[in-house]
């Protein structure tokens, strides 16, 4: 009997561990960001408000491997222009991996207003 209880117990902690292993991944890795307009992150690009190329870089640099187990590491990441504070707007940045190569990050913004734009990359 003490053995089925064990036996129960360390499967119900694996499981439990397993699942907030999970819950921190998908929390962690996500590529979506919100960031604020103002006046020391906003440029013009086109005439249009846009999110300074620094801040999405930065932003994405962090992001995209936040965990050892999800994405590549990557160094230098750059972006040739501003973000366009337009839903739909996209840019494309760049970025190193350590073991040599580019990658290309697409980035696109989901929603923008007058004060934040939401925007997402893709890994």
């Amino acid at each position: 009997m003490q053995r089925s209880n064990f036996a129960v117990g360390a499967v119900g902690g694996v499981t439990a561990v397993v699942a907030l292993g999970g819950l921190g991944t998908y929390l962690l890795s996500g590529t979506q960001s919100t960031t604020r307009l103002d006046e020391y992150s906003t440029v013009s690009v086109d005439g249009h408000t846009a999110l300074a190329a620094n801040i999405v870089a930065g932003r994405a640099q962090s992001k995209y491997h936040p965990l050892p187990w999800v994405g590549d590491k990557l160094s230098r990441v750059t972006c040739p222009t501003g973000l366009k504070a337009v839903a739909g707007a996209t840019l494309i940045c760049t970025g190193e991996k350590n073991g040599g190569g580019t990658v290309e990050i697409p980035v696109r913004v989901i929603k923008a207003d007058a004060k934040r734009v939401t925007w997402k990359f893709e890994r």
